[in-house]
């Protein structure tokens, strides 16, 4: 029989009783209440006040309010001197002659230095007059005090004579001696309290000065004035930003130059949402010392980083400073002329595709004539709508003929089935294979434009891949062994659309690529390097930056790294001649408009309206099946040997298709693989009869091997 144990504390009532009566007898323990937990010591408590009370913002805001007020007081004091000191020498037209002479300014230090010549001049005759001013004083008391008592006993003689009274003489004199003894007397009274308070007002006056000025740190200023969002942009604001930047050259020749530091800065002229000036660095400056610092700079000027642009025009050691008005690049630019106008029609050769809006609010529109393309960025940045965007306005030219590939396969360009004469949807290594071959089809055609009599006119011929590192990236490989990705010079993918590169312009054939985050791997140098128009959108790093716009027009001040992800979606940094850009500058920012998928869709119809339609395929055809050694044996016949040349000559003629574009070094590549290498004889190569048909009997011979 088990024992039922309850444990009782003191001073608690026992427990209900049950109601099923357990047979086991219970054992009733009593266990007394738990300790009463230790008090705070008193010194802990006052630990956590005082750290209560330190972190309270009442006490963050008054100890700034004590520090804000106090250095008011004595940074005004340091104003008033200065001021005086300048009004008492020489110093402002010093510091204006070192001015002029650091602008380079010549003519402007001399005028000060003659309006510096004729302050000294008239300092020195105040000075010398000093040196006579007390005699010709004391002088000119005398007289002047002669001459009022003359005139106060003059009047009080008449007095006296018009009341007949000789007393009235003096009555004139002693009514001016008891006015002096009571303007004596008020200055007694008031003397006291004013050489008390007087401090205290002159303690007030400096604070004023120092108020007005803002002459404390940032972090004490009240919220209103620390924050400055939305202050305008003056020269004075300028000049302090650079000061204040931590090139320490640029603050001791500012320092130097004192006020007249806005001499570095050109006009302040506005350009769309914000302001553009031009600065002149002082010599030892450097235009990049600058240009790394975007951020503090900013900073300094009350904007965030992205609000502030740095750009190097034409002028030596000038930077040109673009500065948004706050939250302005944070608003939409509005829809596209392409959705608005639906009367829009384009022109490949001589109009230009509206594209955006730079940052002065102009519209940016880009020439696509006889130009190669890229478009490149972070993923979901708007590369594909940048992208697709030109395709549209160009779409709307009749004569235009496109090849796409969407190695992304999401239905981004679904909208141009029935306008494309290919489109290829899918990520997979197939749809790469396909891709690759649809370009090898584009190098084909611009082939046969080359060949075409001179003066043939060729419809543009746009090759469009959009997520192009798929397939450079892509490690399937033919049946000869060789990748559809990759750089090398056997890489299918790369070779075709360096072919294009280097000769597709010529003939209105032209390479449209749209890729992710650019590397060496997945966007290889020579493809990077072969767009005459070249876009970025935000990227990670300033290497990926140069590799998406090249060394020039990042060392020119162009940043795409600088851009923010997500919160510059559809912003483009473009170096190209298809687009206008300011004088002197590599680059330009455009905004672009952005085109949904409902609006693009009504954009193609519109194309399609202009067409007699167009029968869009979806896969490339393949190409008949074919032996290239059994082939080369048919060729050469019975001969013992035949050069190669002449066997590329008989290849081309039974199978053109096939064999149309080899070279020797196709040909040398197959008989190599298969051990019939060709040979020099009497001087030149030739291929051996005997060889290739070894070679093919022991190609034969494993096959059956291999069945068995």
């Amino acid at each position: 029989m088990s024992e039922n144990v309850v444990h009782l504390h003191k001073h608690t009532n026992p427990p209900a009783e049950p109601a099923a009566v357990d047979m086991a007898p219970t054992v009733l323990t009593v266990v007394p209440d738990a300790p009463p937990a230790r008090p705070v010591p008193l010194w802990v408590r006052s630990g956590r006040a005082v750290k209560t009370a330190v972190t309270h913002e009442r006490t963050k805001s008054a100890g700034r309010a004590v520090v804000r007020h106090g250095l008011y007081t004595f940074n005004g004091g340091r104003i008033a001197a200065r001021r005086a000191w300048d009004g008492r020498t020489g110093s402002r037209y010093e510091r204006m002659i070192r001015a002029a002479e650091a602008a380079g300014n010549m003519e402007a230090a001399e005028e000060w230095e003659e309006r510096l010549q004729r302050f000294r001049a008239a300092r020195h005759h105040r000075r010398m007059d000093l040196l006579h001013s007390p005699v010709d004083a004391a002088k000119g008391v005398a007289v002047g005090a002669g001459m009022s008592v003359g005139v106060l006993v003059a009047l009080g003689v008449v007095l006296a004579i018009s009341t007949g009274q000789a007393a009235d003489v003096v009555t004139p004199l002693t009514a001016t001696i008891d006015f002096i003894a009571l303007l004596i007397r008020i200055v007694q009274i008031v003397w006291g309290p004013a050489v008390t308070i007087g401090p205290f007002l002159a303690l007030l006056a400096l604070w004023s000065v120092g108020r007005k000025q803002h002459a404390a740190p940032q972090w004490a200023l009240p919220a209103n004035v620390r924050s400055g969002e939305g202050e305008p942009i003056t020269p004075s604001i300028v000049v302090k930003a650079l000061r204040d930047l931590g090139v320490p050259a640029l603050a001791r020749a500012i320092k130097e130059m004192g006020d007249a530091g806005a001499s570095m800065l050109g006009p302040i002229t506005i350009a769309g949402c914000g302001v553009e000036v031009d600065v002149t660095l002082p010599s030892g400056v450097s235009t990049n010392e600058v240009q790394s610092k975007r951020r503090k700079l900013a900073e300094n000027l009350t904007r965030h980083e992205h609000e502030v642009f740095i750009t190097i025009p034409q002028a030596a050691r000038t930077v040109r400073l673009w500065i948004a008005d706050s939250g302005a690049l944070d608003e939409p630019i509005g829809p596209s002329p392409l959705v608005t106008d639906e009367t829009m029609t384009a022109d490949y050769k001589k109009g230009k595709a509206p594209w955006g809006q730079d940052l002065r609010g102009d519209a940016a529109a880009l020439s696509l004539y006889q130009r190669h393309l890229l478009i490149t960025g972070l993923s979901n940045q708007g590369k594909t709508v940048a992208l697709r965007s030109l395709a549209l306005w160009l779409s709307l030219d009749r004569s235009v003929q496109f090849l796409m590939g969407d190695l992304k396969g999401v239905g981004d360009w679904a909208m141009f089935d029935g306008l494309a004469t290919t489109l290829i949807q899918g990520p997979t290594d197939e749809h790469v294979i396909q891709v690759t071959e649809m370009v090898e089809s584009a190098v084909d055609e611009m082939n046969r434009r080359i060949q075409a009599p001179p003066g043939t006119v060729f419809p543009p011929l746009i090759v469009l891949v959009d997520e192009a590192q798929v397939a450079f990236m892509c490690p399937a490989k033919d049946e000869d062994k060789r990748p559809y990705g990759g750089s090398k010079a056997n890489s299918r993918y790369f070779m075709a659309v360096r072919k294009i590169h280097n000769q597709g312009r010529a003939v209105n054939v032209l390479m449209w690529q749209g890729t992710q985050d650019p590397t060496n791997e997945n966007l290889p140098k020579l493809v990077r390097e072969g767009a005459h128009t070249r876009a970025s959108l935000a990227l990670g790093t300033e290497s990926q930056a140069r590799m998406a716009l090249g060394d020039k027009a990042v060392d020119g001040g162009a940043a795409p790294n600088l851009l923010r992800p997500g919160l510059d979606r559809g912003t483009l940094v473009v170096a190209s001649d298809g687009i206008t850009i300011p004088a002197g500058q590599s680059s330009i920012t455009v905004r672009t408009h952005y085109i949904d998928d409902n609006a693009a869709t009504a954009i193609t119809d519109r194309a399609k309206a202009l067409r007699d339609g167009v029968t869009t395929l979806h896969a490339i055809e393949r190409k008949e099946e074919h032996d290239p050694l059994a082939d080369i044996a048919a060729v050469i016949g019975d001969a013992p040997r035949v050069r190669t040349k002449d066997v590329l000559a008989r290849l081309a003629t039974h199978n053109p298709s096939a064999y149309g574009e080899w070279s020797f070094i196709d040909l040398k590549r197959v008989l190599d693989d298969a051990g019939a290498e060709p040979y020099k004889s009497d001087g030149v190569m030739v291929v051996s009869r005997d060889r290739v048909a070894r070679a093919l009997t022991n190609r034969d011979n494993q096959g059956s091997a291999s069945a068995e």
